[in-house]
């Protein structure tokens, strides 16, 4: 049996992995645990009771942190003409057509969102096998196809995250930085559960949200009490 490091021993001290927390609790006992030198984001991890393998039950959507993710968010976004000056003046980092597809077909790959206004879109097609394994592949459904570049820009640079069921049932989603106040943490995590929710697919049957936990980066994942969280 591996040797428990020091840091481990004040973590099992704090938390107990095996107990159900309501989010306050687990905030709380997130904040208080050893943390490395850098700011961990706290994440939240769900276990849905649907089959991912079925088309009709893809759950995925986008939503707005009231209190944003903590970490500064490079966009890029591709577009033509007089809109360029629009998602530039938003905020975006990275600006352009044909000159960043072709950058980025070439494995350049320093930006957190991409957004595209709808006529680049036959040329951004080409960047599916590149963006879409990364989750940053533009789409209408999620916002980031669309002629209003200046509001994308904001949402995502003000909080604007998009979630998806991976191939095992799964969601992961950050909500936040551990530096944050926990009524900030809470608030961020209610809206998260509350989005995953209304996201249920209506062939879902049974039990839609199985487990969660919370987390950070380097420490514990506690399981939250669902019977105090009103999922269903």
């Amino acid at each position: 049996m591996a040797k428990l490091t020091k840091k481990r021993k004040e973590i099992q001290k704090i938390a107990d992995v095996e107990k159900k927390y309501s989010i306050q609790e687990a905030v709380g006992i997130l904040k208080k645990i050893p943390h490395p030198k850098f700011d961990e984001t706290v994440e939240l991890s769900f276990n849905l009771g649907i089959d991912p393998k079925q088309s009709d039950q893809m759950v995925r959507g986008t939503l707005m942190l009231p209190n944003g993710t903590g970490r500064k968010v490079r966009v890029l976004v591709l577009c033509k003409g007089e809109t360029a000056n629009q998602a530039k003046e938003a905020g975006a980092e990275y600006v352009g057509g044909d000159d960043l597809v072709a950058k980025i077909s070439s494995g350049w790959m320093d930006f957190d969102v991409v957004i595209s206004s709808p006529d680049m879109m036959r040329d951004v097609g080409k960047l599916g096998k590149v963006l879409g394994p990364r989750g940053l592949m533009p789409n209408p459904k999620t916002g980031t196809v669309t002629n209003d570049l200046a509001r994308a820009v904001k949402e995502a640079k003000a909080g604007k995250i998009e979630f998806k069921l991976d191939k095992q049932g799964n969601i992961n989603i950050g909500v936040g930085k551990v530096s944050f106040e926990e009524k900030a943490i809470r608030e961020n995590i209610d809206t998260v559960i509350s989005a995953i929710n209304k996201a249920r697919p209506q062939t879902a049957k049974g039990r839609f949200i199985k487990n969660i936990s919370a987390s950070t980066t380097m420490g514990p994942g506690l399981k939250l009490d669902l019977t105090k969280l009103g999922t269903t």
